[in-house]
């Protein structure tokens, strides 16, 4: 079987490149490597794409994915508003530590940020001119899907090392030996 990171690395890149919707695959490829499932959490992610509608002005869908999965795991729920235990603040701990691993790999968590950084320019898809540049630029050729296999291999990687999962002890300590990335 393939290393988990490889697992989430392809799901990603091959659900971008062919469905689109950044925040949605990343949710896929982390639930799918993990076996985790939660479609109202995918159907939420819908209007993430692209930086939010595809104005690019928000953040990068792999990364604002993986905060939903980060938050849908470890977050306040509305039957415990009041928050007593801090939940909230104890995943606000997690995504921040995220966020610098985010940084630190893709070097910004804005989408307009990290397709200059990939492209060269930002572009308005919403805008279908400046979408089809994008297109003709290799957007969902190679350069998003990189984006989200390297943002889904992350997310992984983040939720093995932080016991985020329910993966039994032994695939644990087989995929903690494993990370190299």
């Amino acid at each position: 079987m393939k290393h988990l990171l490889e697992i989430a690395y392809t799901l990603g890149f091959e659900y971008e490149k062919k469905y689109k919707g950044c925040a949605q695959c990343t949710i896929a490829a982390i639930q799918d490597s993990l076996n985790i499932r939660e479609d109202g959490l995918f159907k939420a992610a819908t209007g993430l794409a692209g930086g939010g509608g595809l104005t690019g002005i928000g953040t990068c869908g792999g990364y604002s994915g993986t905060v939903m999965m980060i938050s849908w795991l470890c977050g306040r729920e509305r039957s415990n508003f009041a928050d007593p235990d801090r939940t909230r603040i104890k995943n606000f701990q997690l995504i921040q530590k995220f966020t610098d691993q985010y940084l630190k790999t893709m070097g910004s968590i804005i989408c307009r940020d990290i397709q200059t950084l990939r492209f060269g320019r930002p572009y308005y898809i919403a805008d279908p001119e400046d979408f089809e540049k994008f297109e003709r630029a290799g957007a969902h050729i190679d350069k998003c899907p990189g984006i989200i296999g390297e943002a889904s291999r992350l997310a992984v990687k983040f939720f093995i090392e932080e016991r985020l999962a329910d993966l039994p002890e032994s695939e644990y300590v087989d995929a903690l030996k494993n990370i190299s990335v």
